[in-house]
């Protein structure tokens, strides 16, 4: 199969395509479209470029590896974010254990990222960066438990549904997550969007 006829098929099609045949196009095609929405996610999971390229990456590794685990019976989307929120929890688990344990005891580095759009010039965005360089902050003080539902649904869009069965718990328990992680960022934004 050509590569503009890969672009026509869905998520589920294209992972068909490439546990039967080995056709790395249209692995290609998958990674084109979860590369930007897995970097968003993680990023705002981890808070740190360099974990997070690197949590992005070795998803993919996992899907090219693993793509025989992949079963018609869920969402594509749904499995690749599962392996994502597990690479990053085990990320976030470590980075936690490091900081806990380091030997420098000096001060901790700063690990905010500015990630540049360059369709906006400076001065004109300079109050939305600043307000997303808050809420960024903000998202790393909410819990980890009450974050990702957060981010997988009000960042990622995704459905109640999915986010129940990438983090395995019910729905009921989603939404309530939800709700609770949505009024911790909305005490901790309080003094931002005051206006």
């Amino acid at each position: 199969m050509n590569g503009s006829n890969l672009n026509n098929l869905t998520d589920e099609e294209l992972i068909v395509e490439f546990q039967q045949t080995n056709n790395e196009r249209a692995f290609e095609v998958l990674v084109k479209r979860f590369k930007n929405p897995l970097v968003n996610f993680v990023y705002r999971f981890l808070g740190d470029y360099d974990s997070c390229v690197d949590v992005v990456q070795d998803t993919f590794v996992k899907v090219y590896r693993y793509k025989d685990r992949y079963t018609n019976v869920a969402k594509f989307s749904t499995w690749i974010y599962t392996i994502a929120t597990n690479l990053a929890k085990t990320e976030y688990k470590r980075r936690k254990r490091v900081k806990l344990f380091s030997i420098s005891g000096g001060g901790e580095e700063d690990s905010s990222v500015e990630i540049k759009d360059n369709n906006f010039r400076p001065d004109k965005n300079l109050d939305n960066q600043f307000k997303e360089e808050q809420i960024q902050k903000a998202l790393l003080k909410v819990k980890v438990v009450y974050r990702e539902p957060v981010i997988l649904r009000d960042i990622q869009g995704l459905s109640y549904e999915e986010i129940a069965e990438i983090l395995s718990i019910e729905v009921g328990t989603v939404k309530s997550r939800i709700n609770r992680g949505r009024k911790r960022l909305q005490k901790l934004l309080m003094n931002v969007y005051k206006d």
